[in-house]
């Protein structure tokens, strides 16, 4: 009998972030796998859902049979309890959580407290969560879901070549790829950049500058502001090939992230063999190991800059050691078809 499984996500499952690549890599990887999966794509306002949210989260719910299995991306669900909680006893309800709705970056306290809250109402009603690191796992304690209830599917990656790097002669390039919203850390970043002026470099930020228009101008200004226009490229979203080309022209990665549920560009990075410069923030240090990266305290400019004067130092021989203990790791990372087989144990486990 073939699987079968409905997919609940909010919006389009193509969108450039990592949960959602994640997401729409697992669809693929089942549907390889011979699984029948239906994605329902919802609309309206997340994570705090708006009321067209609320009410397609629920008709979408109310609307499969008896029995079937649902996977519900952790940011279409964690803010609606009530949708779960009215369907949870009809359907196997499994969550997909990248990480917690409260741990995003810029909330009040009050949002925080209101996000924990709904989510482990939500989780409660689960039968189980998936999530993308070990280090997510362990926080789900705190929500009251047990650990016998939860799976870690790290996501795989894609064989790569090594980065060529930067031409001779040329300034080291330094390439972050994320999103700029403010969990990503941009600022820190671009503050960071602003301490090593002295030395050369030029850093490439690839990402949607549309998700959040108010921080991305607020980043863009502090860089004018610092005198860094002509040092650092805002080049927006990059797929395929256009996002290959710039992890292969680039001499090291970096990201000021306050906090990762798992971190795939920084396993990207490790796969290109490039030295990696990026905080402890959430799952990072799980991710990424520590001899092929220098971490950080999150929201440190100045540690920041100190590990990347480490790395842009000519004199140093840091760089090419990080670079090699990158390539090594790269050879045990997962590929996309050996995480997909891993979700689809997982899914049957958690619905049987």
């Amino acid at each position: 009998m073939t699987p079968e499984l409905d997919f609940v996500v909010p919006g389009p499952l193509e969108q450039l972030t990592g949960g959602y690549v994640y997401g729409a890599r697992m669809v693929a990887g089942l549907r390889d796998l011979g699984w029948t999966v239906r994605v329902h794509n919802l609309p309206g306002r997340f994570p705090d859902l708006d009321s067209e949210a609320r009410s397609a989260l629920d008709a979408t719910l109310a609307g499969l049979a008896a029995g079937a299995r649902v996977l519900v991306d952790g940011l279409a669900m964690g803010g609606a309890p009530e949708a779960i909680e009215a369907h949870a006893g009809r359907l196997h309800i499994v969550s997909l959580v990248h990480h917690p709705l409260a741990e995003e970056t810029g909330l009040s306290p009050a949002d925080k407290e209101r996000f924990a809250r709904t989510e482990r109402r939500a989780l409660a009603r689960c039968a189980g969560v998936i999530v993308t690191s070990a280090f997510t796992a362990r926080g789900l304690a705190a929500y009251g879901v047990p650990t016998a209830r939860v799976r870690v599917v790290p996501p795989g990656t894609a064989p790569a070549r090594p980065a060529a790097g930067s031409a001779p002669g040329a300034p080291p390039v330094l390439l972050c790829v994320a999103t700029v919203t403010p969990r990503k850390g941009h600022e820190v970043l671009v503050e960071s950049l602003g301490l090593v002026r002295d030395l050369p470099w030029t850093c490439i930020l690839a990402g949607s500058l549309e998700r959040d228009p108010d921080h991305a101008a607020a980043v863009r200004e502090r860089v004018a502001r610092q005198g860094l226009a002509d040092r650092i490229a805002f080049v927006g979203e990059r797929r395929g090939e256009g996002l290959e080309a710039l992890y292969h022209g680039a001499d090291a990665f970096v990201l000021a992230t306050h906090y990762e549920g798992y971190g795939m560009v920084l396993a990207d990075a490790l796969a290109h063999g490039l030295p990696i410069v990026s905080t402890t923030g959430g799952a990072v240090p799980f991710t990424v190991p520590g001899d092929a990266a220098l971490l950080v305290p999150p929201g440190d400019a100045g540690a920041f800059a100190e590990a990347l004067r480490r790395l842009l130092d000519p004199a140093s021989t840091e760089r090419s050691r990080l670079a090699a203990a990158a390539r090594r790791h790269a050879e045990r990372l997962p590929s996309w078809p050996e995480s997909a087989s891993a979700f689809a144990r997982a899914i049957e486990e958690l619905t049987r």
